[in-house]
């Protein structure tokens, strides 16, 4: 059995580690980690909770020299709850490590001179959004010369044409010895060719696709109108009451709506989205986090990397357009050993799209009813009503032959 050990890291690290009760290394883990720490370039790609922020966060606290008062590392994420995630992470690496390895989240859509100030300290790694780091680079306040790595985190998002010509002129910036490293849960061949473009050489690291969802996860899907989708909702977490569960939606100008009709039936629900500001997505993802929120509302792109424990069931209100966003989506619950549950809401249209996850993704994805509060297989109801009408016939049979006796009798 592999140990951090035999990666060739250092014992202050194993040691941080260890206060998570983190004992052995993930399969990711295992084959990137000591091609990392060489600084060469890597593409990794494996399922939603398999440790692939530590998979680049320890080699890159491996290489930097704490003692020097300089920004070595950035780490691009799509999203501000993923680079906040990260920023914590990376902070809690340090504490537990004893390594005195600082960092700042950088990201749009916050006050840009209070982001200034804060680069003063020269914090060894910036977290954040490619277009703000870039623009910080451009006002010389972040300095890319000093920059030894770059990650690429969710890498099929922040290679895609709407955002790699704004990484790629961020790399241009750094020096052409840094390293630069790509993971994600999902790396199509587009993705691939865009990433090995911008590297030397690098290492790739991929899960075979019928490997890429947790078998701890069940899937279920139940039909409805569309009109009717709401309300199947509503009464699944009647019947259910998940602790800690995430509804997806595709539109995210719908966020707000879904939630307003959720927190209407006196269901405990919050929602993030492009429009809201970084004190209400912060407020949301705290009380998430700390149970004072049953249900999180979000689109794929707010929910991107979350990484929120014990979350015990997903609920799909609407089938998210790319398929492999299937994975990204039901990843988010069945971690560390734990089971979770996926539930779609589907009208008979898009039933034809379930089977091809069942297909693609080599998973059984059940149907469902809910009858009275309780979860049934399908026709349990018309069973049910057809056995209560045969009773009600054989009643009424008894009732006459009864009846039809007596007569005779007389």
């Amino acid at each position: 059995m592999t140990s951090f050990d035999s990666l060739g890291l250092n014992s202050n690290l194993i040691e941080g580690l260890k206060k998570e009760n983190i004992t052995e290394p993930t399969a990711i883990q295992e084959k990137l980690i000591p091609s990392a720490i060489e600084n060469k370039d890597v593409i990794g790609q494996s399922q939603t909770g398999s440790g692939k922020t530590l998979a680049y966060l320890l080699p890159i606290f491996q290489k930097i020299d704490s003692s020097k008062r300089e920004m070595q590392a950035i780490i691009l994420a799509p999203t501000h709850e993923l680079a906040m995630q990260i920023n914590s992470q990376i902070k809690l690496l340090s504490n537990n490590s004893g390594m005195l390895v600082t960092s700042l989240p950088i990201i749009g859509e916050v006050n840009i001179t209070r982001q200034i100030e804060k680069l003063r300290e020269k914090p060894h790694i910036i977290v954040g959004s490619a277009g703000r780091i870039l623009e910080l680079i451009k006002k010389k306040k972040i300095s890319a010369h000093t920059i030894k790595s770059i990650v690429i985190d969710e890498g099929d998002r922040l290679l895609d044409e709407n955002n790699i010509n704004g990484v790629k002129d961020l790399i241009k910036t750094t020096m052409r010895d840094r390293q630069l490293m790509v993971f994600s849960a999902t790396i199509n061949e587009k993705t691939l060719i865009s990433a090995k473009a911008l590297m030397k050489d690098p290492e790739i690291v991929q899960i075979k696709s019928e490997e890429l969802i947790n078998p701890d996860i069940n899937h279920l899907y139940f039909t409805a109108e569309q009109r009717d989708k709401m309300e199947v909702l509503r009464k699944l977490i009647a019947s259910i009451k998940p602790e800690r569960a995430i509804v997806f939606i595709n539109k995210s100008d719908e966020t707000q709506i879904t939630t307003l009709k959720l927190q209407y039936h006196n269901i405990k629900a919050c929602g993030i989205y492009g429009g809201a500001t970084k004190e209400e997505r912060k407020e949301a993802m705290d009380g998430f986090k700390n149970g004072k929120i049953q249900l999180l509302v979000a689109s794929d792109i707010a929910a991107r990397g979350l990484d929120v424990k014990d979350v015990t069931h997903i609920f799909n209100l609407d089938l998210p357009p790319d398929p492999k966003e299937y994975l990204h989506r039901v990843g988010r619950t069945g971690r560390a050993g734990k089971t979770g549950t996926a539930i779609s809401i589907v009208t008979t249209r898009e039933v034809p799209v379930i089977k091809k996850y069942e297909r693609d993704f080599n998973i059984t994805v059940e149907h469902k009813d809910i009858y009275k509060g309780a979860i049934v297989n399908p026709g349990f109801q018309r069973a049910k009503t057809n056995n209560n009408s045969n009773n009600r016939k054989i009643a009424d049979f008894k009732k006459k032959t009864t009846s039809y006796k007596s007569n005779k009798s007389r």
